[in-house]
């Protein structure tokens, strides 16, 4: 069996920038231990796969360990190959979810994501959490994943977490985040668990990093990076319930794989 598959780098609008993910469009669900050992293969942070279902999408996103709930680059990949490589049409694509309706729609070169608001509550955290991390967290919450607030964007640049120790947390991933210096705020995303030691841009951070520094800057609409090695660019909106999440994305590689 052949398999169409795109490599797209999203939240960056050159090659080798921003979060690179698989794309493999499908006529019909494959079991899901092929899909798993797909993404293992690919050994990418995650690999994305969709199903048409009338004039929706069924949406799927595999790390190379685990299947995902949620996860942002993957979905604006998704879109980003529905618009610029299948010819979808329309302005705004629908997609069917572990969570819920996901929308992704044109602005300009920007393509529009549209997910849940996971904003962080503060936790009763394992003392050895900020160890682990490293540096010296002002406040440790947590939503789906633990989220640590550092007081600068220069301690978030030079932390280098034990990734050994962070995968014996419950949470399988870690935001760290700090006000930026020429932007609204700055984040990394760890999770060993996953198979991910750091994420180079991860859009569904911004489930909870968004209400959060809504709140702390009294502003709805921010600007963030991902300061990753590889560095991702986001341009959010904060709406209650709801999140926005913003950026570019660019076509790396298309081909076919044979299983």
């Amino acid at each position: 069996m052949e398999l169409s598959i795109f490599q797209v780098d999203a939240f960056s609008s050159k090659v080798f920038g921003g979060n690179p993910a698989a794309v493999c469009p499908l006529d019909n669900w494959l079991p899901d231990a092929t899909l798993q050992s797909i993404a293992l293969e690919n050994n990418l942070s995650e690999t994305a796969y969709f199903v048409r279902t009338e004039n929706r999408y069924h949406l799927r996103w595999f790390t190379p360990a685990v299947e995902m709930d949620l996860c942002g680059h993957a979905t604006l990949a998704s879109a980003y190959v529905l618009f610029h490589q299948l010819d979808y049409q329309d302005e705004t694509v629908y997609f069917d979810t572990k969570s819920g309706e996901l929308t992704v729609k044109r602005d300009g070169d920007l393509l529009v994501m549209d997910f849940p608001s996971r904003p962080p509550k503060p936790i009763a955290a394992d003392a050895g959490l900020g160890a682990a991390m490293g540096g010296k967290p002002t406040e440790i919450l947590a939503s789906r994943d633990y989220f640590l607030v550092y007081e600068t964007e220069d301690e978030v640049l030079s932390l280098q977490p034990d990734m050994g120790a962070l995968a014996r947390f419950e949470k399988a991933a870690f935001i760290a985040t700090a006000r930026g210096r020429n932007c609204d705020f700055v984040s990394r995303f760890f999770a060993p668990k996953l198979g991910v030691p750091e994420d180079p841009v991860t859009g569904s951070a911004h489930s909870a990093l968004i209400p959060y520094w809504a709140a702390k800057l009294a502003k709805n609409s921010l600007h963030a990076w991902q300061v990753s090695a590889r560095r991702g660019e986001l341009f959010c909106k904060f709406a209650g319930d709801r999140v926005e999440i913003a950026g570019h994305a660019v076509l790396y590689l298309k081909g076919r794989i044979t299983i």
